[in-house]
């Protein structure tokens, strides 16, 4: 190709269960953005710079993002799905990461550790090309799947997740009335998420036989309690 970036250095796909209105809009539209983005030698990529501001003005809709322990309606909700593959595979590619958040409650298309938000003018997916050569990034939605790749010039060593889960708080139920329902009926209204603080790190194994290891730290997931409505 005409940027030189022929090796496929990593690659990660994230399927949406019932994604809500404007969701995946917005992710299709994100990752149309950012394929062909070249990032050269010493640079330093953002999420934000490439194509935010996630505003109706560059195409963005309305759709689902946190806010603490809230599911909110924000423009351009959803382009978490691209900080989060984008993490995924700048990881894989033994990329230094300069800048990464994680949510605020456990997301269902990535393990608790290796999700990416972020929030423009506050929070930001970077990370740098420490390559000889240049890198590409490529993004594709199919239906509900989300598709990210980086290419290269050089073949990354193996990288392999490590998670160790310090504490597991189990989500609780909170109870409604609801008159509407029929009696001895329940009907869940807001599914429950259980909350974890979790130790991430990462073993790098590189074809001459030396291995390093990478501590990316904690990361910490609020509880959500399951709301039910009870028919009475």
């Amino acid at each position: 190709d005409k940027h030189n970036t022929p090796i496929l250095m990593a690659k990660y796909q994230a399927t949406l269960q019932d994604p809500l209105p404007g969701e995946m809009y917005n992710v299709a539209l994100a990752a149309d953005k950012l394929a062909g983005t070249v990032v050269l030698p010493g640079e330093i990529f953002s999420q934000n710079r490439a194509i935010g501001p996630y505003t109706s003005a560059k195409g963005y809709q309305s759709g689902p993002m946190y806010r603490g322990t809230r599911v909110i309606e924000a423009q351009g909700g959803g382009v978490c799905k691209i900080a989060s593959l984008l993490y995924n595979v700048a990881i894989l590619s033994n990329l230094r990461i300069i800048e990464r958040y994680n949510h605020s409650m456990t997301v269902p298309y990535v393990p608790p550790g290796q999700d990416a938000t972020v929030y423009y003018g506050a929070k930001d997916i970077r990370f740098m090309n420490n390559k000889k050569g240049p890198i590409l990034i490529w993004g594709d939605t199919v239906d509900n799947t989300l598709f990210m790749a980086i290419y290269g010039q050089e073949k990354p060593p193996k990288v392999t997740w490590h998670h160790q889960t310090l504490k597991h708080i189990k989500y609780w139920n909170i109870y409604r009335k609801n008159y509407k329902l029929p009696k001895g009926t329940e009907k869940i209204i807001i599914p429950g998420q259980d909350g974890y603080l979790v130790h991430s790190s990462l073993t790098i194994e590189y074809e001459d036989g030396k291995v390093e290891h990478k501590d990316l730290g904690k990361n910490w997931y609020d509880p959500l309690p399951q709301v039910i409505e009870r028919g009475s």
